[in-house]
């Protein structure tokens, strides 16, 4: 094998198919995959017809597809991919609202990931952007695609006795507030976020979720969020009290931090620099929740790439609190999971559709 392909999820050249209406844009991006020795550009399409025909043609590992297109947009082009022929997709869109809410349509129909279209205004450095953009795509190309239906089936839980026990041994986080569950989640996660989400009916507590995604996407993300649970979800304020019933966002580019006060529990948000390559960090959030809510909260980390909140987690597990992650086979990328399971980091590991009705039966039976 060539030097520089033994990294690949394949184990061998990753065969990329570019998808977008803007030959300017194709070039860009064929320049920047045949740049690396891992990456092998079958072709570009400029719309989703004649994509159609290379993907038969062409049989790419990996899409990179523009959610705006001529003839058929980029969603639903992906919806009747994903129906027909499913298949690792990155989805590409403008730092828009229109642009987020399309790329989380995108997300919930199939697509692993999404990068937001290069700007020279957005200040973004380009060697930056392009590392983060093969990165983003190499885990695409070794990306689980997820059934829905594996997802929806209800699984039947395992012996939760022990973890009971262990929540049970902690103490009720405020006079109101039972406990606080704190989520984690890279790639594949809004996706994964609606199946845990959707289900907690554990309203006398209150959620945290660190996502790696944009600041513009935030906005949406949260609404999106709000719409799918019984909680009353929005972006996390600086100084704001956690409350039961309330869920909370980390806010884009900035990392949330939990602080303990006479009154309760409150949230900081701090402008520092990145932590684990991301900001905000589930590592960060992660490493205050055990430090001020030991055996008061509840950790969970889901599907993503790299390795960030493993340790967290890990902090969360020894200072007391309950600490799950989601498996192998239900995650889209077992990279953060996988690192918090090598450190053992988690008092179990569940399927995606477990993780909801396990929280809520512990709480139920705990005080």
């Amino acid at each position: 094998m060539q030097q520089g392909m033994v990294q690949t999820p394949l184990g061998r050249k990753i065969k990329v198919l570019i998808i977008d209406d803007s030959v300017t844009i194709c070039r860009f991006l064929e320049a920047t995959f045949s740049a690396d020795p891992d990456f092998e550009v079958v072709g570009y399409a400029l719309d989703p017809f004649e994509a159609r025909e290379r993907i038969k043609a062409l049989s790419p590992d990996v899409l990179t597809l523009d959610v705006e297109m001529p003839k058929m947009d980029g969603v639903t082009f992906l919806k009747n991919l994903m129906r027909l022929h499913p298949m690792p997709v990155v989805m590409f869109s403008s730092l828009t609202d229109v642009g987020a809410a399309a790329t989380l349509d995108s997300l919930e129909a199939g697509a692993v990931d999404f990068m937001p279209k290069h700007s020279a205004r957005s200040g973004d450095d380009m060697g930056e952007y392009i590392k983060d953009l093969v990165r983003k795509v190499k885990a695409a190309a070794g990306a689980q695609m997820v059934k829905k239906s594996t997802v929806t089936i209800a699984t039947p839980l395992p012996d939760l006795k022990a973890l009971t026990t262990k929540l049970r041994e902690g103490t009720r986080a405020s006079s109101s507030l039972k406990r606080i569950i704190a989520i984690g989640a890279s790639t594949g996660g809004p996706e994964a976020l609606r199946h845990v989400v959707g289900p907690l009916s554990a309203m006398d507590c209150a959620f945290v979720i660190s996502q790696h995604m944009p600041a513009n996407f935030m906005p949406s993300f949260a609404e999106r969020m709000n719409g799918q649970s019984d909680f009353k979800v929005a972006i996390a304020v600086d100084g704001e009290q956690l409350l039961p019933g309330h869920g909370y966002i980390a806010p884009g580019d900035r990392h949330l931090t939990l602080e303990k006060r006479p009154a309760g529990f409150f949230w900081k948000i701090l402008d520092s620099a990145k932590v684990s390559g991301h900001r905000p960090s589930v590592d960060v959030l992660f490493k205050s929740v055990a430090m001020h809510a030991s055996k008061q909260a509840i950790g969970v980390l889901l599907t993503g790439m790299g390795d960030d909140g493993a340790v967290g987690l890990k902090e969360m597990r020894d200072c007391g609190c309950v600490t799950l992650i989601q498996d192998k086979a239900s995650s889209v990328v077992w990279g953060m999971p996988g690192r918090a399971d090598a450190l053992s980091a988690q008092d179990q590991t569940l399927e995606l559709n477990q993780i909801a009705p396990a929280i809520n039966k512990m709480l139920k039976s705990t005080g």
